[in-house]
């Protein structure tokens, strides 16, 4: 089996939390990650929002099949570690997950926000090429609901902060949200 294939295979025994990543991290340990280390490490976010492309920037990253596609379709364990994943970063970012009163899924800015995109909104921010991987992976594995949610708070960041984030950046994460999109841009 080649490098691909095995990185491909680890990837749902790591989301049940059975099974390391390449580095020898389980999720569980991931999610405890402070704000620090969740900006400093950068061979994570490929195993927390796995795409079905190859990653320009991690070469241990999984690369997502149609099974493992199915797998997270059909297997509520894995949807609900996905959201927890989303939960996590969504913290970093200084916003939340909640559910309206009409049921609808709603990210928000957290009462944290002001201090947190101190560290992620400015010109040409790592952290733009990850939340473009995030919501791809939502769109993959069927979370649209969250996966619009958060690209609308993301509308409103960017009608706040246009200027540091830029026209392009917002435009891949447009483009992250529409099915069958041919720009690429994913860390």
């Amino acid at each position: 089996m080649n490098h691909e294939k095995q990185l491909t295979a680890m990837l749902v025994p790591f989301y049940l939390g059975e099974q390391k990543d390449s580095q020898g991290r389980m999720i569980q340990e991931m999610w405890t990650w402070n704000f620090e280390e969740l900006e400093c490490a950068h061979d994570y976010i490929q195993w927390l929002f796995p795409l079905p492309e190859l990653s320009a920037f991690n070469p241990d990253a999984p690369i997502v099949d149609e099974e493992v596609i199915q797998a997270f379709q059909n297997n509520p364990h894995l949807r609900q570690n996905l959201l927890h994943s989303l939960t996590v970063m969504l913290q970093f970012y200084g916003l939340q997950r909640h559910e309206s009163n009409d049921r609808k899924i709603v990210v928000s800015q957290s009462e944290d926000y002001q201090n947190r995109k101190r560290e992620w909104i400015c010109v040409f921010d790592h952290n733009y090429l990850r939340i473009t991987r995030i919501l791809k992976c939502l769109i993959t594995f069927g979370l649209e609901n969250e996966a619009q949610a958060f690209y609308e708070c993301l509308r409103q960041i960017y009608r706040e902060d246009s200027d540091r984030i830029g026209g392009e950046t917002f435009q891949y994460w447009t483009n992250a949200v529409k099915p069958n999109t041919t720009m690429q841009q994913s860390r």
